[in-house]
Formats: structure tokens, sequence, C-alpha cells
């Protein structure tokens, strides 16, 4: 479908990608990975035509269809949530894709009421879902998207990886919720300081195989580097030694001849941070009975008759669909909504809020290393360089006005910020926006550590998993609390769903009990003849095993091979790498085959 060919862009002479080469293929469902300003969107703008490169090319199938999803996009303002979706249709048969097109409306999130309200009555995260939807139902060959998943709640994100599985769409995605990127693509790119690594499985194994991968450049780096301290002090020494002039330009020429190893040495050092010690707050630091909040413009409370108590230490979280009345539960809690019914915050509660838009708070004039320091008291002070190391805020990085900084950027340090308010009860809306993976996971882990009380408004499976205990669902009005993890929640919720399902096709059951019968009995007389043909099916696949086995232990032998012959200095050259990492691609691709043969 798309071969990139020693690809290259810069902006203002400086490199974002550097001779990157690989192919998209019918079908592929790729995860395109690595730090924020690396070159993820860059790619995906480079696919979608809206950049050239500065030098390579992109060959593309002469009728191929690309859709692509930017983070940011223009919209149209005089068109219902209905007519917006049809224009798409436009000059084809629209009656044959009405029941589609509902289908993908509601699984995104919205409800029949709304297919005919303006567009311009949506935020801006609704907006980019009807753009979602618009570009799903071209079925494109190939789905650029960027970061679709910051907008959607945990069952439209749901809804999509499905849709995903089931499309005949190629992917190729950026996202920063791992659960979404497991469950969505069988395949991983990753953009590190200008190159390409191409790994054939999923994201979890993909990060075995990085850290493994990058040890191995950590250590092949460390060689030369000592190899190079070594010949310069020799080349120092004896520069102006006529008995050894022929060494020391030997020596020189070995230098100028030497390809310089790069590595990503930044990925090494990560702080695990704690919050400083929650002060004792009352046993109940929130406690509401029968709340009530509706707006002043609409008709129906946003919700109604909640009550809920959250003890102190407790780690709770808020889910349910954009629009039910999370965000606006926590601003009641703040106190920066007025509503009907009892609300008390406990004995001695000190809150700590990060809000949705708590980045576009920051003073823009206020450097990185300003901001911090302006708030951080105590013996953290001397902590602030570390710190903001730990959040990619380390070096010139920390003196960075904060008005040129990203939006990934400006809430890492605002969620730097969070960490050092001594409190006891954390409310966090929707925190892991916009930041990325290894941001996310110092988070959760001082979270986990935190002794205090936290409530968590987010979408972000992966990121509540293994932190919270209790989840309370918004919907409908209404809200209701279940004991147990995130993903105890999901496994209620399909269990209620399947429940629900069963019930309404009862009669239908019933209906066809005679005819199932009937076939049951008739395709009972192939049974033997179906036992041997999954017999011999099971006999080839365990043949298959057996092979992809033996091919993977000479793959394994060949690599510690090429491992010992590059812990010599003298063995590390370009070509003996590139052999290496041919190597591990193709073990990565048998292991990834042995899988699958084993499902």
């Amino acid at each position: 479908m798309i071969s990139v060919e020693h690809l290259s862009i810069e902006f203002s002479s400086k490199p974002i990608l550097d001779d990157i080469s690989f192919l998209i293929n019918k079908k592929d469902r790729i995860a395109l990975v690595g730090k924020n300003g690396a070159g993820k969107t860059t790619l995906l703008r480079l696919l979608a035509g809206e950049y050239e490169p500065t030098s390579g090319r992109i060959s593309k199938d002469s009728d191929l269809t690309i859709g692509y999803l930017p983070q940011v996009m223009l919209f149209q303002d005089n068109r219902t949530l209905r007519e917006e979706v049809m224009s798409i249709f436009e000059g084809e048969d629209e009656a044959r894709f009405i029941a589609e097109m509902d289908r993908t409306i509601i699984g995104l999130g919205f409800e029949r009421k709304d297919f005919e309200r303006p567009c311009t009555e949506f935020s801006g995260g609704w907006r980019m879902r009807i753009e979602l939807a618009k570009i799903l139902l071209r079925h494109p060959d190939l789905l650029l998207l960027d970061e679709p998943t910051n907008h959607l709640d945990i069952e439209s994100i749901q809804w999509l990886e499905n849709f995903l599985a089931q499309s005949n769409s190629a992917v190729l995605l950026v996202s920063h919720d791992r659960a979404f990127l497991n469950n969505a693509t069988t395949r991983t790119i990753e953009i590190t300081l200008g190159r390409i690594y191409d790994y054939n499985v999923p994201y979890d194994r993909f990060v075995t195989l990085r850290q493994e991968r990058h040890d191995q450049q950590v250590r092949a780096y460390l060689n030369q580097q000592k190899m190079i301290e070594e010949t310069e002090a020799f080349i120092e020494r004896f520069r102006y030694k006529a008995t050894k002039a022929v060494q020391v330009q030997s020596r020189i020429k070995q230098l100028d001849k030497l390809e310089r190893l790069e590595v990503d040495l930044e990925d090494t050092s990560r702080l695990n941070l704690r919050f400083p010690p929650a002060p004792r707050s009352g046993d109940f630091p929130v406690i509401i009975e029968d709340l009530e909040k509706t707006y002043p413009e609409a008709t129906h409370p946003v919700i109604s008759h909640v009550a809920l108590t959250i003890r102190r230490g407790e780690k709770v979280a808020f889910v349910g669909k954009n629009g039910e009345g999370k965000t606006t539960l926590v601003r009641c809690i703040m106190d920066q909504l007025d509503y009907l019914g009892t609300l008390k915050i406990g004995h001695n509660v000190k809150i700590g809020y990060f809000a949705q838009n708590e980045a576009s708070l920051l003073d823009g004039d206020k450097t990185v290393f300003e901001t911090i320091d302006y708030v951080a008291v105590g013996d953290i002070r001397t902590k602030i360089r570390d710190i903001l190391g730990a959040f990619m805020f380390g070096g010139e990085a920390s003196e960075k006005k904060v008005k040129v900084l990203s939006g990934g950027e400006r809430s890492r340090l605002a969620m730097i910020r969070l960490l050092l308010s001594p409190c006891n009860l954390l409310i966090l809306d929707e925190p892991t926006n916009h930041l990325d993976m290894p941001s996310k996971d110092v988070l959760k882990t001082a979270l986990k550590d935190f002794d205090g009380t936290v409530i968590c408004v987010s979408h972000d499976r992966d990121f509540l998993d293994g932190l919270v205990e209790k989840v309370y669902e918004f919907g409908g009005g209404t809200v209701r609390e279940h004991i147990g993890g995130i993903y105890d929640f999901l496994r209620k919720k399909n269990m209620s769903s399947l429940q629900e399902l069963e019930h309404r096709s009862n009669t239908e059951q019933q209906r066809s009990t005679n005819e199932a019968t009937t076939e049951h009995i008739g395709t009972s007389k192939d049974s033997y003849e179906e036992m041997k043909r999954a017999a011999a099916a099971k006999r080839k696949k365990e043949k298959q095993i057996a092979e992809t086995e033996a091919e993977i232990a000479r793959l394994e032998d060949e690599q510690k091979r090429m491992e010992a012959l590059l812990a010599e200095p003298s063995n590390q050259t370009q070509d003996n790498f590139q052999k290496y990492e041919h190597i591990k691609r193709e073990i990565e691709q048998k292991m990834y085959e042995w899988e699958i043969l084993n499902d």
C-alpha cells in the first residue's frame, strides 16, 4: 500500500526524521510511539500529504484512500450532527448507509436525540467525535489517527477498539493509552533520535523487546566512548613524539572513520516520585446526600439524588460518558458550583485539584524552573532539577518559557506543581490526556504510594488499573457505586449487558427452539467427520509450532554469537549492528508467529 524509502525531514535545519524506511501493508494495525516531540505527528502529516519530505520519497498505490484525524482541526458550523455526517455520502445512495451511520454515531457516545442538534452546540471533544465518525464511515484503505482517545470515554474507546479490529482498513495511530494500543494494534513502530525501530508485536511485548535493545545499545555506546577516550588519550600523549608518529596518525584516521553511536540515555533516568506526607484528615473526607445539580439552560438535572461517602485513604474513580456529570460533581466538591442537597467536606481536609484546563492556567512568562521554584517549599527545593528531569524537563528545557511549551509539556508541568502541594485529598480531572506513558507511570506510582485520599476522573483503563479500589459510574443523571477495580467494573458491565440482551431475546429463543433442535440433530450426523478434520488441523498446527520453535532456537544461537562478537570494540561496526538488529527482528517475528499458532 505505502512504501517509505530513505525519508528525511527537517525544520529550521533541525532534523526530525533521518533516512527512515518502512512499509505499510493491507490490514496492518500499527502503533506509532515515541517521546513527545519525537516526530510522530510529523510522520502522520507526511503520510497524509500535508508535508513534503526534505529527501526520500513516499510511494502509494494509485487508488489508495486515506482518512486522517489530526489532534487539532477546523470545524464546519452550519449543519446539524446528522447533516454533517451525511455530507460524506453526497452523490451516493444515502439510504443504504443510514443504519451504519446510526451505529457509528451511537458507538461514539451520541444519543438519537443529538442527531438534529446543530454542531455549534457540541464541545470541542464532541466535535472531534463527529470528525472521527465521518472518517470511519468513509472506510478508507488507511486510517491515520493522532490521539483518537483523548476525547472518548471508556465505553466509546472499547467501541473504537472493536471497530478497528473488524475494519478492513490499515491503521497507523498515535496514542498514550496503553490498553487501547494493546487491544487495537498488532505492530509497533518507535521513533527515537530521528530513526525508527519496527517491531511486529503489540505494545506490551514491544516494551520488553525495546528495553533489551536499549540495554544493548547503551553497552555498545559506553564501550565505544571508552575506546574513543583511550584513543584520544594516546594521541594527546604521543602527538609530538617522532617514534610514535605513525601510530598517532593511524589512531587519528581511525577516529575520523568511526561512525559514532547515539543512544537515548534519558530513558535510564526515571525518578520514583512521592507526594509529601498527607496531613491527617477526618475519617470521611467527602459525604454527599441527595445532591442535585441543574444548569439554568437545561430542562433536566445533570445529576440528581446523588449519595456517596468516601473514606480517608480510599482511591476512587469517576467514570462514564462525557456530559454525564463527572466534572460537575467535582466542581461541586470544590465549591465552584451551587447545588441542592447536602455535601460535607470532612475535618482538616486539604484539597489538591488538577482541572481539565489546568495547563492553560500557568503563567506563560515564567520559565519551567521558575514555575516550580515558585511553589516548592522545604527540602524539596534541592531536588527541583531532579524532578524536572523525571518529567523530561532536564537541562536546557528547564529554562524554556511556559508560553512556548506544547499542550503535553504544559500538562506535565502542571502535574509537577500538584506533586509539590501538601494535601490529603487529591482530585484529578482527566490528568493523563496529554501525558506520555513514562510520565503516566511516574504519576501512577506516586498516587499509589500517596497516603491520602484520591478522586480520579479518567477514561484511561491502564492508568486506573491497580490504582483505584472503587468505581462510581455516572449515567442517566444517577451515580452508581461499584466495589472493586476498573476491570472488575468493566466485567460487571459486560455481564449486565449480556443479561439485558438475554432478557430481550427470550421470546425469539422460545420461538426458534424447535428449529434449533432439528438443526442440531442434522448436524450431529456429521460430527465424526468434523472431529477428524479438527484432529488433522491440530496435528498440522503442532507441526508448525515445532518447526517455529526450532527456528527460534537457531536464531537465538546466532544472536548469542553476534553478541559475543560485538563485545569486542573492534567489531562494533555499523554492518555488524545491522546484522544483529536483523536477527532480533527475525526472532520477534517468529515469536509472534509462535504466539499466534499457540492461540
